[in-house]
């Protein structure tokens, strides 16, 4: 009798964990979708701050610039560490973390504390190391390129804050964008915490040195700039557009913040897809057609932006341009580095948060400098031409081939 009842029991909790592991990668990708909502929170409001402080266009493009720059800068220790603690407690710990510069953003009352709260609020950012580790850990080998192509849709958090952060400021007043904010994150904290499995934990756990060992390597510093180039257009685009929108054409925040949707919306959907191309013909193909693509999708953006329809196309051009270059990217993190796929994809991933951090304050200064953004546009060119002409020099020389893995 003792038996059986020890068996039932064993029984509904291999039932639970089942479950649980069935809800890992549905709510790591929504918990991840609201972080990055968080992330961009400051993105749709720049052009209301701008008024209410009398900024300047380099002092809103700080503003909306600084929660970039923790939430890359943390990625690669919050890889490791999700590691070592797992993603469940460090997820839940972070969630619970964001309650309070929420909080704070919305009693604000001048830039300097605005610029304080934004800071912190960058720590959102790290979701993506903390979900991608945790999902890729639980998830089988022959399963994780699916898995983390489903679990990076949670970029998508950028367009949730465009759609709806306008839409509340305008109905509820501005605190109530960061403090409408808290509901979600809260609701995804308990579903992190109760719903999600613990992770296994590691056979051998590496030192922070051992961690860091694959920076030794070449194609470490080249797929770094690729994403860089590629993730960072995608951030800097979904935070800064709304305020150029504005900027160029008048349109209102809630206008401004829809149409920005828009390109993260294509982004997002566009990164599985090229992840799937990677497979089918090559990552360092795709990544051809990407960079060329980018190449002349600014130099359209420099030259035409005058125009309300060609900048609305070129913009969505760029958009997928950057999706697929970001799927084709992760392809080809875990086919040059299998056995450091985790550090790998921290360092990548802190790199392409740090190329949405500098644009939109060249931007500014730029503007402020020069009257117009044409030359920043035309330095995104010059970057995504330098892309282009690299992926050729490193990984086109036998066309058709897989890049050989820790090329010196």
């Amino acid at each position: 009798m003792e038996v059986q009842t020890t068996s039932q029991i064993l029984k509904v909790w291999e039932g639970l964990f089942m479950n649980k592991q069935k809800a890992l990668l549905p709510i790591t990708t929504l918990a991840m979708t609201f972080s990055f909502a968080v992330w961009a929170v400051f993105s749709p409001l720049a052009s209301t701050f701008q008024e209410m402080y009398g900024l300047t266009s380099t002092q809103k493009s700080i503003l909306v610039a600084i929660p970039v720059l923790l939430g890359s800068i943390m990625r690669l220790p919050l890889g490791i560490w999700t590691d070592r603690i797992g993603g469940r407690r460090l997820f839940s710990l972070l969630l619970l973390f964001l309650v309070i510069p929420l909080v704070g953003a919305g009693f604000a009352d001048s830039y300097a504390m605005l610029l304080f709260w934004a800071f912190f609020i960058g720590m959102a950012g790290t979701s993506f190391a903390i979900s991608v580790t945790f999902v890729s850990r639980l998830t089988p080998p022959e399963k994780q390129g699916t898995a983390l192509g489903i679990n990076a849709m949670g970029n998508f958090g950028t367009a949730v804050a465009a759609f709806s952060v306008p839409s509340i400021a305008a109905a509820f007043g501005v605190p109530w964008a960061f403090w409408g904010m808290i509901i979600p994150v809260v609701v995804m904290l308990v579903l992190v915490w109760f719903f999600t499995p613990d992770m296994p934990k590691p056979k051998q756990q590496k030192t922070v040195r051992e961690s860091l060992s694959v920076l030794k390597y070449k194609h470490t510093w080249t797929l770094s700039l690729f994403y860089f180039v590629t993730f960072g257009a995608f951030v800097a685009f979904g935070i800064y557009l709304p305020s150029l929108l504005v900027d160029l054409y008048g349109l209102t925040p809630v206008d401004a913040g829809m149409r920005a949707a828009g390109f993260t919306v294509l982004a997002t959907l566009a990164r599985p897809v090229g992840g799937y191309l990677g497979d089918k013909i090559g990552a360092e193909r795709v990544l051809t057609f990407v960079y060329a693509g980018m190449t002349i999708g600014a130099l359209v953006i420099a030259f035409g932006m005058e125009n309300i329809w060609v900048m609305t196309a070129a913009c969505l051009f760029v958009a997928v341009m950057s999706g697929l270059g970001n799927g084709a990217v992760f392809k080809l993190v875990p086919q040059l580095f299998p056995a450091e796929t985790g550090a790998v994809t921290g360092l990548v991933g802190a790199w392409g948060g740090l190329g949405g951090f500098f644009p939109p304050i060249v931007m500014g200064i730029i503007k402020d400098a020069t009257g117009s953004y044409v030359l920043g546009f035309l330095l995104l060119s010059l970057f995504t031409l330098i892309c282009f002409l690299l992926n050729r020099l490193v990984f086109g020389k036998k066309a058709g081939e897989p890049a050989k893995r820790y090329a010196s």
